[in-house]
């Protein structure tokens, strides 16, 4: 079962191409085999919440609050690691500000 805040690996594609790819992503929930992600890149120069190896990443990453999409549950190939809580914290805090901006 995943959680919000696992790290996973997993067979995206991109919105600009049919390509498929496997791609970090955060899981932020999962519902009836379906599951939301926030993407990861290595492209630290991207706008988003630092993730360092330190915190498990492969490498310096950005978690891109701004790439949000659903998966199968099948397109997960495995768990690489789970978030902190401050992490998290900071994830939820980036969403709610730009989500508020929908009122």
């Amino acid at each position: 079962m995943l959680e919000a805040g696992n790290v996973v690996l997993a067979k995206a594609q991109f919105t600009d191409t049919f390509e498929i790819k496997k791609r970090p992503a955060v899981v932020l929930f999962e519902e009836l085999g379906n599951v939301v992600v926030a993407g990861i890149t290595s492209n630290v120069e991207m706008k988003g919440i630092p993730l360092t190896k330190r915190e498990g990443a492969i490498k310096d990453s950005v978690i891109k609050t701004n790439y949000i999409f659903t998966l199968t549950e099948k397109a997960i190939e495995k768990m690489l690691f789970k978030l902190t809580p401050q992490k998290k914290r900071e994830l939820y805090n980036e969403l709610e500000k730009r989500i508020s901006r929908l009122r």
